[in-house]
């Protein structure tokens, strides 16, 4: 240890400063080196020349020294000058004479200490190798993430103990590469822990060694962003799953299908459109939650359908893609069978029965599109086809299909415009007493007279009207139409009855009877002279839902009658329960009365159970004076038909009413 005695021969920096390690700092803008001693009790600031104060701003922010003769008092003084950069404008640092080796050497080692304490708490996994790949340095986060201690690795290999076998020669490759070429580069790398593989980023830099023989080592800092790699996998599987049933997404059977279609090999293979029957309607009764737990137990029972190289995903609502791995269209008719045979059998959903089939379509590749969309459209055609040829079927696309798709596009958008341009019309057919002979009521009938396609038949576009929800605006559009005809009738003292036609799509419409009530306000129609003309369908559907409609439009003086009475699934005791006006008798039992037998007995059965259950009949189809005897004679109350009188525009109507009175009571006499 260094004391004053033994400096007796140069006391300038105990004399002057108390210290033989007084403190130096040097400024940016001055050449003037400032000494003082620890408590900065006495300060002197010693001119340095340029080429002084350059080599000592040449210090970086690792601890290094500098020697040079300064001029204390105008006394030459050689000293070693242990310091670093403390910031972008000053170094600093402590002073011992030129001989105080023990001084230097003390400072160097606190220099050391600090650099090595940030090494050691560095908020990065450091690790140094030699070009063997033995460990020399390991700090604390290394410990922390590995699970194992530096005292414990210091000399192992590095490749043994954290890189799996697969891997070690490639990153010993790697790393001889560092070395031999001088060069590094950053790279993910995964390590083996106590605690599982962690995935590490590293940036590697080539050192020689400070002291002893010249090596140089491998000095590798890393990030471990093995969570990060974790939480983007997470959002590429949210972005390719689907949430309800842990399918694959649109998005994810999307890139099958290109990557598919976009090979080299051109592999044909088949793709299945699959849509649910009749699913809002599950939906619409038993709630959202029931028709999720449905998709659920669906998506079950499809993926047991299917193949190991079959490809399941969801596109969303009632909609699944199926991939088929193979070139045989068979296949693929296959699976459309067996998912059409298992959707027979009930789900029991939440304490609940359901029944729910399916449509599919069935499109191959090439045969049926070269691209992801042209082969979707194709199969998704398909299914449409066989919705519309029945449902719980499957149809393999042909090209004739796209001659529907282009009718209903056709129908979209000229369909949406007619009501805007008027296009539509109501034509009336008469409804005769066969008591009487007289005009009581006529029934509505929705005629579209198309500019450039002239009159188009209701059932080319009703169909349309009903899948894609425009029969909503449409019935609303005939129920003000037909009201405000049956009010200016009123006002001419004819007080008949205009029967409107409402769909099941109609009756779901929350807002139908406020929309009713409307149309009857605003004509002074109270009661009503507008009666409803419903379909079976309507109160199969949900029967609580149609006898509470039902009871409200007969609140407001609206008749209802049941139109095609024997085609639908209704039961007797269903007719018993429900608050009808009317039994409408379907017009392919009346064309049939004098050639079958069965025909006609259907029919006296028919109109015997109206009047047991209090409902007056009506017969439509009417075309023969025979037909009018045989119906008259079993007592229907009403006909209407082409031999009284055609649907016909309201012009043509009140030309017709005075015109054919007396022939009609003629007929019905």
């Amino acid at each position: 240890m260094f004391t004053p005695d033994e400096g007796i021969d140069n006391p300038q920096l105990f004399t002057h400063f108390g210290t033989f390690n007084p403190c130096w700092q040097l400024a940016a803008d001055s050449d003037a080196l400032m000494l003082s001693d620890v408590g900065d009790n006495a300060t002197v600031a010693v001119e340095l020349t340029a080429e002084q104060a350059q080599d000592i701003r040449s210090m970086t922010g690792v601890t290094s020294s500098r020697t040079m003769t300064l001029s204390i008092f105008g006394t030459p003084i050689s000293v070693h000058l242990v310091g670093r950069k403390i910031d972008n404008w000053m170094w600093g640092g402590s002073a011992a004479r030129y001989g105080d080796t023990e001084t230097v050497v003390k400072d160097l080692e606190n220099g050391l200490t600090f650099a090595e304490q940030v090494v050691s708490e560095v908020n990065s996994l450091v690790i140094i190798l030699d070009s063997a790949g033995k460990i020399k340095r390991f700090n604390r986060l290394f410990e922390e993430i590995t699970g194992v201690m530096e005292s414990d690795v210091v000399g192992k290999n590095a490749f043994d103990m954290f890189v799996n076998i697969s891997q070690r020669e490639e990153s010993r490759a790697g790393v001889s590469a560092f070395f031999s070429r001088n060069q590094s580069a950053p790279q993910t790398r995964p390590i083996n822990t106590r605690n599982g593989v962690r995935m590490i980023q590293w940036r590697t830099t080539l050192m020689e060694s400070g002291s002893g023989e010249p090596e140089k080592y491998l000095v590798c800092s890393g990030t471990d962003i093995t969570e990060e790699l974790r939480a983007q996998a997470r959002l590429i599987e949210l972005a390719n799953t689907d949430a309800l049933t842990g399918l694959p997404n649109r998005h994810a059977i999307q890139e099958r299908i290109t990557a598919a279609v976009t090979a080299d090999n051109n592999q044909p293979f088949g793709l299945i459109f699959l849509d649910l029957d009749n699913f809002k309607k599950v939906n619409d009764h038993y709630g959202h939650l029931t028709g999720d737990a449905l998709i659920n137990e669906v998506a079950a029972t499809l993926k047991g359908c299917l193949r190991e190289q079959d490809v399941l995903a969801r596109l969303g609502g009632d909609e699944f893609l199926i991939m088929v791995g193979s070139p045989d269209q068979r296949d693929a008719e296959d699976i459309a069978r067996d998912i059409l045979e298992r959707m027979k059998q009930a789900f029991f959903v939440r304490h609940v029965e359901i029944y729910s089939g399916c449509s599919i379509g069935i499109a191959m590749f090439p045969e049926h599109g070269n691209s992801l969309e042209e082969l979707v459209r194709s199969a998704d055609t398909a299914m449409y086809v066989a919705k519309e040829e029945g449902k719980r079927m499957y149809r393999v696309f042909a090209a004739e299909m796209n001659n529907k798709v282009s009718e209903y596009m056709w129908l979209d958008n000229n369909m949406r415009r007619a009501l805007d341009e008027h296009q539509f019309e109501l034509y009336y057919q008469p409804k005769i007493s066969m008591r009487t002979g007289k005009v009581e009521s006529v029934e509505a009938l929705l005629r579209w007279n198309h500019p450039e396609r002239g009159l188009v038949t209701p059932v080319s576009f009703i169909p349309y009207a009903e899948e894609s929800g425009l029969i909503v605006p449409l019935g609303r559009w005939v129920m003000e139409t037909a009201a405000r005809q049956a009010a200016a009738w009123k006002k001419q003292g004819l007080n008949l009855r205009i029967a409107i036609n409402i769909s099941a799509r109609q009756l779901r419409n929350v807002h139908v009877v406020e929309e009713f009530t409307q149309a009857l306000l605003e004509n002074d129609l109270t009661p009503s002279l507008l009666d409803l003309e419903l379909t079976e369908s309507c109160l199969v559907e949900d029967e609580k839902q149609a006898l509470a409609l039902i009871r409200q439009f007969r609140d407001l003086g609206a008749q209802v009658h049941l139109d095609d009475f024997g085609t639908g699934y209704s039961s007797l005791s269903q007719l018993s329960r429900l608050p009808l006006d009317v039994l409408k008798l379907d017009g392919s039992f009346i064309k049939s009365v004098h050639s079958d037998v069965k025909a006609r007995a259907l029919v006296r059965s028919m109109v015997a159970v109206g009047h047991e259950l209090n409902l007056l009949v009506v017969a439509e189809c009417v075309e023969t004076e025979e037909q009018v005897g045989f119906l008259k004679n079993i007592g229907v109350d009403y006909a209407q038909g082409d031999l009284f009188g055609a649907a016909m525009p309201r012009t043509d109507f009140d030309a017709w009413m005075p015109a054919t009175s007396k022939r009609v009571l003629r007929l019905v006499a």
